[in-house]
């Protein structure tokens, strides 16, 4: 595709969480490369008010994004109206600006694809999801991008060998995530006191979406564990829940209270200051229990010099190098999770020993400039 004209990006969320941050860094290489980005949001967010300040044409649409507590009769046809508004809009705007093609930026963007195909664009689908079912959903998507995508991007390897079995035309590329790390090798050394944690206890925290797979009553048994055997523990909490998840949280707040660790446990909700909030950090936990494709904050973690425990879902068990980057636990297990922490608790030097060499690894092996240029190949194929 020649350099130039109106490309158009939908993103499934305008949170600046990993689709978000990630999509940030396409847009501006976009924009570098001399096409013009115009973005579509399905709502208001930090993504939109970072994206605006940019000077990136913003839209807000509701695109109809597909999530697991609309597979039902009602929730599908929820969807079906949502996307059919959606589709109605994107032909509004094209009127406008006359798009060269189409970059959809995960699955849970379905309207794009089509529209695009109906409108003979070239599309592009950046897969950032592992979805074992329901199966009709999986096959509807699979077909989909069969029948729109020649080169479907996928984040890490775990998603292609997901996807690539379930396709007969398109043929998978990974492109594993990159993003600018400058501010997380700035040094917070009041990070903790500004956090209101204890500077003088172990700090072991998370970061991610509350949704269902991400582990966090997973990291509160861990933390009840530790608790008892280690009083100069303590255990922070960041992210809030995606709309309709909002229970979860509950559920996470009942069991703190009922297992007597409100003094122990520290929920800080979103944050946009993540490079401070690791910096306090001295361990850093990821316990998916679903797969997770490829969660950004590792990269985050690793290059704040943080050593990574993380269950072996997804792409964590690519980015971190067991027992030389940080340590790699079963999804679930309690047991062995509690073992690795305590591990890391009372050896200062170990953690330092793996948070050094995750910071070298993520210079090495999942650079800006790495991903820019596999982007590149991308859009001078479409």
């Amino acid at each position: 595709m020649a350099k130039g004209g109106n490309v158009l990006f939908l993103q499934s969320s305008s949170e600046l969480y990993g689709s978000g941050k990630i999509i940030l860094q396409v847009l501006r290489l976009y924009r570098r490369e001399g096409y013009h980005p115009v973005v579509v949001l399905t709502g208001p967010g930090a993504l939109e008010e970072l994206l605006r300040a940019e000077g990136f044409p913003v839209y807000i649409q509701n695109l109809g994004i597909l999530r697991r507590r609309y597979v039902n009769p009602s929730g599908l046809i929820n969807r079906l109206n949502k996307n059919l508004k959606a589709y109605r809009f994107l032909s509004g705007l094209h009127e406008k600006y006359r798009f060269r093609s189409v970059y959809s930026n995960t699955l849970a963007v379905i309207v794009g694809a089509y529209w695009a195909k109906r409108n003979q664009l070239p599309h592009q689908w950046h897969i950032h999801e592992i979805l074992p079912g329901p199966a009709p959903l999986v096959k509807m998507l699979a077909s989909m991008l069969d029948h729109t995508t020649p080169k479907p991007i996928a984040v890490s390897e775990a998603v292609a060998r997901h996807w690539q079995p379930l396709l007969k035309k398109s043929k998978i590329q990974v492109i594993h995530n990159g993003i600018p790390y400058g501010e997380f090798l700035e040094e917070h050394p009041e990070a903790k006191a500004k956090l209101g944690l204890p500077g003088d206890q172990v700090v072991i925290g998370m970061v991610g979406r509350i949704n269902p797979g991400k582990g966090q009553l997973f990291f509160l048994e861990m933390a009840e564990r530790i608790a008892q055997k280690f009083p100069n523990s303590h255990f922070v909490l960041v992210g809030d829940p995606f709309p309709g998840y909002e229970p979860i949280l509950e559920e996470i707040q009942s069991k703190i209270d009922e297992k007597g660790l409100s003094r122990r446990v520290t929920y800080l909700g979103f944050r946009s200051d993540i490079p401070r909030i690791l910096k306090a950090l001295d361990i850093f936990v990821l316990p998916s229990v679903l797969p997770d494709s490829f969660p950004t904050v590792i990269l985050e973690a690793m290059a704040s010099a943080k050593p990574v425990v993380a269950t072996f879902s997804g792409g964590a068990a690519e980015m971190v190098v067991d027992g030389q980057t940080g340590f790699l636990i079963p999804v679930g297990n309690i047991e062995r999770g509690v073992d690795t922490l305590e591990k890391l608790i009372v050896s200062p030097e170990l953690r330092r020993e793996l948070g050094e060499a995750g910071r070298a690894r993520v210079f090495l092996e999942y650079s800006l400039e790495a991903f820019e240029e596999k982007i590149k190949s991308v859009y001078g194929e479409i």
